[in-house]
Formats: structure tokens, C-alpha cells, sequence
């Protein structure tokens, strides 16, 4: 049984724009996903059906193999937590704490087991130091880190992020990058993430969506989707720039093994580089 998915989910907004259009997804355990395409892709919206917030006009989003009712919206909404692009959307409390808090109080869970959970959520993301932060006085990256500790405290089994790397600066997408992918090898937890950074994708994910018009045009591993250059230019995306520059050595006679991640290009490039000495 999937954690999350979708069976022929369609939503057409009031005016009769289609937002989705007969979406197919399916969110395994432990697993990190990629939702990849241009803006009006549909990516939010899909994120926004994963634990209720928008309803669909068609089709079903089930899970943990149940479709989602108001019977069972709460329950939803423990399991499956959003994070949203802009972290001011979710951050209205006086201190970092009291914001972290807010979830896990609304759970009904004991102040003991609430101020546990907050402890344990900045901890993890490294602003165990602010907590009695007013949160509009953190910097944009670390509102992210506010805003994605809130979600935890609530002990989620999937954790969606939409644009979760907007607005930082290159420190706090290497640390966020770091932290996405603890979450899925030190804590079994399925993360999900649309970006416009190609770049990111293969740093943390394992599979990848790829969007456009409403609908799953693509979906696959890395060579699955970043092999198809036909596939990036129709929804308007780019090759990342490791295996961009791969190809380019290819097209001038060095061979070189083809790799995604910065860790693979390294061991690939020692390797072409010894056995040309």
C-alpha cells in the first residue's frame, strides 16, 4: 500500500481553467521525489490535494490506501504535512517555539510531549539556538527552517515542499539539501518537492515527475528523464549542469562516464582523468 496516490485526479478552478488533468502519482515509503516542470505545470495544486486542502473535481487521492473524507481529514493531515513556498504563509505565532508548538498543541498532545516534539523539530533543523526568535526577524532561510519544524513536530510519514529552495542563498540550499536527505535515511520519511532548479534534483532525489499542462508528461529515474532532451524543451526546462557539461566533453572526444550528482561527476571524472595518464 502507497503512502500517497492519485488515480485520474483532475481540478478545474471556478472559470473553467483546468489545474490538474487526469493525474497519476504514486508516493511510496521512504522515498524522495522529485515534481519537476515550469510555472502553471500544476505542481502546487497537486501538492495542495495531498492532504485536503483543495478537493478534486475528479478522480481520488488516497492515503495509506483510503481516499480522504472529512471523517478522516485530521488523520490525513498528521501523516501528510505541506510546506509552503513562502514560509510567511505558515508562520503567525510571537516566538519560533509558539510556532512550532502550534501543530502538535492542536493534536491534543500533552505539554510535555508538545514541548518534546518542538525540541526534537528545531534540533533537527538547526535552530535549536532561536527559539524564543520573534519569526519575522529570522532571515528568509531560516523562516524555511520555522516553517518545515512546524510540519515536523507534527511527526508526518511524508513531507511535501513546494519550492523549497526559493529565496535562500546557496549556504541554506546546501543545508536544506543536507537536511531533505536525512530526513529520508535517518528518519524512513517519504519526502516530496517540486523546484525549478534541475540542478537540485539529482542531489536529492530518487525518482522524479515531470509536469506540464496539468498532466504527468514523464516520469523515471535520472537517465529516464534527463536523457530526453525533447522531453526538458517541451516543458520548458533545462538540462542540470552536470550532465550538461558531461555531454559537451562527449561532443569533443573525451570520454567520461555520465553522472548526475556532484559525488558521481567527481569519482567519474577521476577516473577519465587517471586513465588518460
Amino acid at each position: 500500500m502507497h503512502l500517497i496516490e492519485t488515480r485520474d485526479l483532475t481540478y478545474v478552478y471556478p472559470g473553467g481553467v483546468t489545474g490538474l488533468d487526469g493525474v497519476n502519482f504514486i508516493a511510496p515509503r521512504n522515498a524522495r521525489i522529485a515534481v519537476i516542470g515550469a510555472n502553471g505545470a500544476g505542481k502546487s495544486t497537486l501538492f495542495k490535494h495531498f492532504n485536503g486542502i483543495m478537493k478534486p473535481t475528479s478522480g481520488q487521492v488516497l492515503v495509506h490506501g483510503e481516499p480522504i473524507t472529512r471523517a478522516n481529514i485530521r488523520e490525513v493531515r498528521k501523516m501528510v504535512g505541506v510546506v509552503f513556498q513562502n514560509a510567511d504563509d505558515q508562520i503567525f505565532s510571537p516566538t519560533v517555539e509558539q510556532d512550532v508548538a502550534f501543530g502538535p498543541t492542536n493534536l491534543g498532545l500533552d505539554e510535555e510531549t508538545v514541548q518534546h516534539r518542538v525540541q526534537e523539530a528545531l534540533r533537527m533543523v538547526g535552530m535549536e539556538d532561536r527559539a524564543t526568535r520573534v519569526p519575522h526577524h529570522l532571515s528568509g532561510g531560516e523562516k524555511k527552517r520555522v516553517a518545515i519544524a512546524g510540519i515536523i513536530a507534527m511527526e508526518p510519514q511524508v513531507l511535501v515542499l513546494d519550492e523549497p529552495t526559493a529565496g535562500l542563498d546557496p549556504q541554506g540550499v546546501s543545508d536544506l539539501v543536507g537536511f531533505i536527505n536525512s530526513l529520508s535515511r535517518t528518519y524512513g520519511m517519504t519526502v516530496i518537492f517540486s523546484t525549478h532548479d534541475v540542478s537540485l534534483v539529482p542531489e536529492i532525489a530518487e525518482y522524479v515527475y515531470v509536469m506540464g499542462g496539468g498532466k504527468i508528461v514523464a516520469r523515471g529515474n535520472m537517465s529516464d528523464i534527463f536523457e530526453k532532451d525533447e522531453l526538458l524543451t517541451s516543458v520548458r526546462l533545462d538540462l542540470p549542469c552536470i550532465p550538461k557539461l558531461i555531454r559537451s566533453l562527449w561532443e569533443h572526444g573525451i570520454e567520461i562516464d555520465m553522472a548526475y550528482t556532484q559525488k558521481d561527476a567527481e569519482s567519474a571524472f577521476l577516473r577519465a582523468f587517471r586513465g588518460s595518464g
